[in-house]
């Protein structure tokens, strides 16, 4: 099998979490790394066996060996550098969120449209065990939701990654983490969302975002969804998905799920892993390998954006 050859851009938390998962998939190889201090850069790539390193992505794309891209660089330059991967040729998954506007969601799956390679989004919660074992009950006939009831929690009053270090860029709830809830929700509902309103908590001085949202969606089936969203929230930290349906409660936490009498669930068969970054890149290589559309393609998550695009009306 020949490997497919991949540059990650963006070396920092959750680009390390990509190389960890690519390190258990079979026919991948990464070959070049972006990041924006080459000297952090290159110690990563070292600790992972990386040959290039460069700070600028156009650098990768000019391998003429490259086949694909994963990008968890800053949430502003998601659709700019994944427009630049397809007109380069190469195949390319772009953490969540695809962009940060509508127009640039929409110029993204326009460029996939008119090269034919692959363009995914990280989307990963369409990948988690614990959903997916939602999701077969949904498709079997066996659960219908009636309510999502979500609370996606972090504490955030600094410029902080997941690792606890200085950002660069300022994250966003409505763009980054309520993305992950809305394409959720129109997921494991089969049902397009046809209403949407929100509102949100007092604008960050420092920040220039609002630490705290809540939304409220309905999807055509009837189905609701309740999602609060707070970056000044001290614990406890992550995001709780509890599925209310006509069969049973659930109660989700990444690859952990309960019913609503706190039973839990073995979801540990799910899926070849219970690390949902594995699973969502091995549908991304799987996609390219079988020349197929993969799930969470950009055509496929464009709703959510506009769903976003339309709250973001209502919120200015």
């Amino acid at each position: 099998m020949k490997p497919i050859k991949v540059c990650l851009a963006g070396a920092g938390a959750f680009g390390v979490k990509h190389l960890d998962a690519m390190k258990l998939i079979d026919g991948v190889e990464v070959i070049s790394l972006v990041g924006r201090e080459l000297d952090k850069t290159r110690e990563v790539a070292v600790k992972y066996g990386v040959g290039h390193v460069t700070t600028d992505l156009a650098d990768s794309l000019a391998l003429k060996e490259l086949d694909a891209v994963i990008l968890c660089t800053p949430t502003q330059m998601h659709a700019s550098q994944a427009i630049a991967c397809l007109k380069a040729g190469k195949h390319v998954q772009a953490e969540i969120p695809l962009a940060d506007s509508l127009r640039d969601a929409y110029a993204v799956v326009a460029m996939q449209e008119a090269t034919g390679v692959v363009a995914m989004c990280g989307h990963t919660r369409r990948f988690n065990p614990s959903h997916q074992w939602v999701r077969q009950r949904i498709t079997a006939g066996e659960f219908n939701i009636q309510q999502m009831d979500v609370q996606t929690y972090f504490f955030r009053r600094t410029n902080m990654n997941a690792l606890g270090q200085a950002r660069s860029w300022t994250d966003h709830l409505l763009w980054h983490h309520a993305a992950h809830t809305v394409d959720l929700f129109a997921y494991q509902s089969r049902s397009p969302i046809v209403k949407a309103n929100a509102v949100q908590g007092p604008i960050h001085p420092a920040l220039g975002i609002a630490m705290d949202m809540s939304i409220q969606l309905k999807a055509e089936s009837g189905a609701i969804c309740t999602l609060s969203l707070s970056f000044n929230n001290d614990g406890p930290l992550g995001t709780f998905f509890r599925y209310i349906g006509d069969t049973g409660t659930y109660l989700a936490r990444y690859d952990d799920l309960v019913d609503g009498k706190e039973n839990k669930i073995d979801v540990s068969k799910v899926d070849v892993s219970m690390n949902g970054i594995e699973l969502q890149d091995r549908e991304f290589f799987g996609a390219i390998r079988e020349r197929r559309e993969p799930n969470a393609s950009a055509r496929q998550v464009l709703p959510c954006y506009e769903v976003l695009h339309d709250l973001e009306r209502q919120l200015r």
